[in-house]
């Protein structure tokens, strides 16, 4: 059974997910405050928060940081009427895992929960088959290491790394990876997936000489044991 805390201020959105949610079969929880959010959060075990910016106390950016903060896994959906790419980038940055603008269909919704439980499942069993090289992803501590060294990453930065880690040794375009990781169709306008890998090469590689991450010129992005990039 779903667990679901849904973190809306508007208490006509809050009912109509809260009784879509129900006729599907999850246990929902509402709140309509940032810090009563937090503790709620805190206190159980949600599977999913879904989160609108725009509330009373604290922001639903800062419930999204101090989430992460506290090292909990629930998965978390932004739902606001702020949309544009950059308030969206924020609340990825924050550490959610998806973004959705209203007005929303809940059909859309609902399967951007089912994709992300699923993706969250895949992360599990990554612990099977955790290193690469001197790489090693371990998704159940949260830990990743090059050799004895422990490198620590941003939220987004594992996940990035981590849909390279699965997909090691095939080439990735940036419409892939912006879909994978951020969810969102990949636009020559944004720059974001290029920041993320030098961000993610100053960590993984900058240190080390063998480089695992390598630009495909013309195609993407690759981790890979090679000693020069294509």
């Amino acid at each position: 059974m779903i667990k679901c805390l849904i973190v809306e201020d508007d208490q006509r959105v809050a009912s109509f997910i809260q009784e879509g949610l129900l006729e599907k079969g999850y246990v929902v929880e509402l709140s309509g405050e940032g810090y009563d959010a937090i503790q709620k959060i805190q206190q159980h075990d949600f599977d999913v928060v879904i989160l609108d910016i725009m509330i009373p106390g604290i922001d639903g950016y800062e419930v999204c940081k101090i989430t992460r903060k506290r090292n909990i896994k629930s998965i978390i959906i932004i739902l606001s009427a702020l949309g544009n790419p950059e308030e969206k980038i924020q609340g990825l940055e924050a550490g959610a895992d998806d973004f959705m603008t209203k007005p929303f269909h809940f059909r859309e919704l609902l399967a951007r929960i089912q994709a992300n439980m699923r993706r969250k499942q895949l992360e599990k069993g990554i612990h099977e088959d955790n290193h690469y090289g001197d790489l090693e992803v371990n998704v159940e501590q949260n830990i990743v290491k090059r050799g004895d060294q422990e490198i620590t990453l941003s939220p987004r930065e594992f996940s990035l790394l981590l849909f390279m880690f699965r997909n090691r040794e095939k080439v990735l375009s940036r419409t892939e990876i912006a879909e994978a990781v951020w969810d969102i169709h990949f636009s020559t306008n944004t720059n974001v997936v290029d920041v993320y890998i030098n961000y993610l090469r100053n960590k993984i590689d900058k240190n080390f000489p063998q480089k695992l991450i390598h630009t495909i010129k013309g195609r993407g992005y690759q981790l890979k044991l090679k000693e020069d990039e294509s």
